[in-house]
């Protein structure tokens, strides 16, 4: 094979893990949202949460969308296999992130007939459904899916249907695999952990600011319990391998283990990864006048999602494995789209770094005033 076809495909699969793993971090929205009933007492209060999480919901629906436009282009059969074949689970994804976009532009509307409680409710089925079921999806790579695939269809002209799903449950089995449900738990708590350091750094009550680090310490030792049980499992775990020579799929003992032994920059940043995770919580934690916490937290969500995904895909690794039909499995190699298309995309991801100059120009923009109760009294634009 072309060497520059297979340094695109890498290429591409960094682009989407990196993409990935912003997407995680800014999961930080559905977490604070997951919590208007919890942290918050009065309306006032909730009023400020969701102000706060109102200035940047944008970007996540945006990532997911770019997320999943980059997974099309790049590796259209994994778009087809998954998003075609699993749709109920995303469907469910996308219409919760639907809701939230409405609960944000209509829960202080005059005259809605829903209420405004209503609303703040949808906005915590989002802040609980959002991170569990995309954290359940991503252990898929490493535990499989139900899924066939079939390149002969193609000249079916009745039924040119490459990919289908073996069973009639669309994705929703997904949740039947324990592993892939403590998997998005873990995202699901971690969401409410970068929610609530977002809060600290970003709302000034007094009230509220001890409440915020009241609850990390069990949503951490939640996150822990649930993140090192499925990595353990996982690195201990068999896992599903690439023979170079003859691209047959085989079960591999200890393969992501292995991977992240056989490629120690992946490992550097998996560990960094996690020690930055545990920095910010403890450092908000232990010095109470600290509210940066969600910089270092955050920079280690991103590394060590980004470190998983790698390891998912990188050395001879199926990113995304069948569990049906072990040979069906996806690679990079037989997933991807062309040479000239890669090539292509190539050049406008140069684009890429601009993109984030504007969205950090943009938030600093949003945070140059915290949010008290004083601009929520003031009117003006206001969820």
């Amino acid at each position: 094979m072309d060497t520059t076809y297979i340094l695109l495909q890498q290429y591409w699969w960094f682009i989407i893990s990196l993409l990935g793993a912003l997407l995680v971090f800014l999961l930080f929205v559905q977490g604070g949202n997951s919590l208007l009933f919890s942290v918050a007492r009065t309306d006032q209060q909730r009023k400020m949460l969701v102000n706060s999480t109102g200035r940047k919901w944008e970007f996540t629906f945006t990532t997911l969308v770019t997320f999943g436009g980059a997974f099309f282009a790049s590796f259209p059969l994994f778009y087809s296999t998954s998003f075609g074949g699993a749709y109920w689970l995303w469907m469910i994804i996308l219409f919760s992130f639907i809701l939230q976009a409405v609960s944000y532009e209509f829960q202080s509307k005059a005259g809605n007939l829903l209420g405004k409680k209503t609303y703040q409710f949808f906005l915590v089925l989002n802040g609980v459904v959002g991170p569990v079921l995309l954290g359940g999806a991503v252990a898929t790579f490493f535990t499989g899916s139900n899924f066939l695939i079939n390149k002969e269809n193609m000249t079916d002209q009745l039924m040119p249907v490459i990919s289908s799903w073996a069973n009639n449950s669309h994705g929703l089995d997904a949740l039947l695999n324990v592993w892939n449900v403590v998997f998005g738990l873990a995202v699901f708590f971690l969401a409410r952990i970068l929610g609530l350091l977002y809060f600290t750094n970003n709302i000034v009550d007094d009230e509220l600011q001890t409440r915020f680090r009241k609850a990390l310490i069990p949503n951490t030792a939640l996150f822990l319990l649930f993140f090192l049980s499925f990595v353990i499992r996982t690195l201990l775990a068999d896992g599903f391998a690439i023979n170079p020579e003859t691209k047959e799929i085989f079960m591999e003992p200890y393969k992501y283990l292995n991977n992240f032994i056989e490629m120690p920059v992946v490992l550097i940043l998996f560990l960094i990864g996690v020690l930055l995770v545990l920095f910010g919580i403890g450092k908000t934690l232990f010095k109470k006048a600290y509210k940066g916490g969600i910089w270092f937290t955050g920079l280690g969500t991103v590394l060590t999602v980004l470190a998983l995904f790698l390891c998912a895909g990188y050395n001879n690794t199926a990113y995304y494995p069948s569990s049906a039909d072990l040979q069906s499995s996806l690679t990079l190699a037989n997933s991807c789209s062309s040479l000239f298309t890669l090539k292509t995309m190539a050049y406008v991801s140069i684009l890429v770094p601009f993109i984030l100059a504007y969205i950090f120009y943009a938030w600093r923009a949003l945070d140059k005033k915290k949010i008290d109760v004083n601009e929520m009294e003031e009117g003006g634009h206001a969820y």
